[in-house]
């Protein structure tokens, strides 16, 4: 989170991945220490797959990623 904040801070639009179960913790987190940041979640878990599923996965959050980065 620090490193997605710190490259917001530079000019570098920026967003937190993750997967699903970790998703109350990253609020939880970024409220705690004041960060405003953007974040998309991923199926879990994220260890163990392909590469053709990674790739995959990524094709699902594509857009929405764009779309967060260029808000």
């Amino acid at each position: 989170m620090h490193d997605i904040d710190d490259m917001e801070k530079r000019g570098v639009p920026s967003v937190m991945v993750a997967s699903e179960p970790f998703e109350d913790a990253a609020e939880k987190q970024a409220d705690a220490l004041g960060l405003n940041i953007a974040r998309i979640f991923v199926s879990h878990p994220v260890q163990d797959r392909t590469e053709e599923e990674m790739h995959e996965m990524a094709d699902l959050v594509f857009d929405e990623l764009l779309d967060t980065l260029i808000e």
